[in-house]
């Protein structure tokens, strides 16, 4: 029964923080390109950045509300599920996670209103500050969160109590841990390319119906270009954090690449189905050679033969999570240079080849992030802080019965609101960026979709 209430603790955590990553990853982007969008309005003064502003901002209210609800369910999963590593850890966990608070979420709510309801009610370059501080605010929060999760992967500056507690002996060694600036920055260009995969897929998707609709080819071109520099950079990124895992967590980079013997030139494995059990790979695919991406030629690579077999992660999982993120990368990258080309010979919005695919792409960067997130969690175990807490040692005194009730809710609650909350996303994506310029009339007569036609000292965020 331990090992039940372990396994579903585990598949709870896993499912909530599942949806939760989803909002943060989109929103992390969306601040920024909505105050890069207000900051063009106010230099330029075309309306249509103002109109895309108006539109996005929606997507950001609803996106953002959803992520504080899920993101608060995580933190009472770390009382009632995962006490025990609460108790241990906290001395070190709970400051990093309060300073996200006082730093970050503060400053977060503190402008927001102001952001989503002032437009009327303060000046334009107010209202643009409070945008760039909400903006400011999100990678702060990632800043902290990130700075929490790598230091369970590759925990420094604390030493354990005589009763098993952790307590910080450097918080600068906690914080600057080794794997946390490479992870920082691969979080934060996943944020930034998969707010880039929806606008460029919800433009697309206009385009596709209308290809002379100016706030999406506007639109399009923004995301375009932000994919064609961030893409390639965030294989750089990646590639750091695997030579990081190399060196501090060698049996995830084990079971990212599917070696299991501890040998120098090892191929590029492509394709294979690994086994635990024979502690082996089937149908495996492999490029002789290849393998300098991963350590240069004569260099020994620790394989998955140098751990006990119960304290190897879940090489499948892992192998294949590792392979749908960097082919989907890949992807993105093609995106990006793509569309750079269409848009130096002019023609982005007559290639309806090029706008399925943007179209196709959009949901790519939430399937990547969170591809990303079970290599980064799953290759952990069965630590959760890597090499002096395991899971099984981290889980409340709790029976399986009541964490399934619990899961269960969340699943049934989660469907509910959640869902909801994607259909209104997907309704307004489709809709398209001239919702934007549209304001509810006093009188409520107006019909849906139609403009209103106001005078200019009553047209939301005019600089008077």
């Amino acid at each position: 029964m331990e090992f039940d209430a372990l396994l579903l603790s585990r598949l709870q955590f896993a499912f909530t923080i599942a949806f939760h990553i989803l909002f943060p990853a989109f929103t992390i982007g969306l601040a920024a390109f909505l105050a890069v969008l207000e900051g063009l309005w106010l230099t330029t003064k075309r309306e249509a950045f103002k109109t895309l502003y108006l539109f996005w901002v929606k997507v950001f209210a609803i996106s953002f509300g959803m992520g504080v609800v899920s993101g608060i369910v995580l933190s009472y999963q770390f009382g009632t599920n995962w006490s025990e590593f609460i108790r241990l850890t906290g001395g070190v966990i709970g400051p990093l996670l309060a300073y996200e608070v006082l730093t970050a979420f503060f400053l977060e709510a503190s402008f927001l209103g102001v952001m989503l309801f002032g437009w009327k009610k303060v000046g334009p370059r107010l209202h643009f500050l409070a945008t760039v501080l909400v903006a400011v605010g999100t990678s702060i929060s990632a800043f902290w969160i990130l700075s929490a999760n790598s230091w369970m992967q590759t925990p420094q500056g604390f030493e354990i109590m005589a009763d098993g507690r952790f307590v910080a002996t450097s918080f600068m060694e906690v914080i600057f841990n080794p794997s946390f600036p490479s992870r920082l920055a691969h979080m934060l260009m996943a944020a930034f390319l998969t707010t880039a995969l929806v606008v460029g897929g919800a433009s697309a998707w206009q385009l596709l119906r209308n290809r002379d609709q100016r706030e999406s080819r506007i639109a399009l071109t923004m995301a375009v270009g932000l994919l064609a520099v961030v893409a390639p950079l965030q294989l750089l990124a990646g590639h750091e954090s695997g030579l990081v895992a190399k060196e501090h967590q060698p049996q995830k980079l084990a079971a990212m690449e599917g070696y299991w013997e501890t040998r120098a030139d090892h191929p590029l494995i492509l394709f294979a189905i690994p086994d635990r059990a024979t502690q082996s790979n089937h149908f495996e695919l492999g490029v002789p050679g290849a393998g300098v991406l991963v350590a240069p030629p004569g260099e020994v690579v620790t394989g998955l033969d140098a751990v006990a077999p119960e304290d190897q992660p879940p090489v499948f999982l892992v192998f294949w999570s590792f392979r749908i993120m960097v082919g989907l990368g890949l992807l993105m990258i093609g995106l990006g240079l793509w569309g750079a080309w269409l848009v130096w010979r002019k023609r982005l919005t007559d290639n309806r080849w090029f706008l399925r695919f943007a179209v196709a792409m959009g949901p790519a960067g939430f399937v990547a992030v969170i591809a990303g997130w079970i290599v980064t969690e799953v290759g952990r175990q069965p630590w959760v802080v890597q090499g002096v807490l395991r899971t099984a040692d981290a889980v409340s005194p709790v029976t399986a019965g009541s964490v399934m009730t619990s899961l269960l809710i969340y699943i049934t609650v989660y469907a509910i609101v959640f869902v909801a909350g994607a259909i209104y996303i997907l309704r307004l994506l489709d809709e398209g960026p001239v919702v934007g310029e549209v304001e509810p009339s006093p009188e409520g007569l107006r019909a849906p979709g139609t403009p209103l036609a106001a005078a200019p000292d009553e047209t939301p965020g005019d600089p008077k």
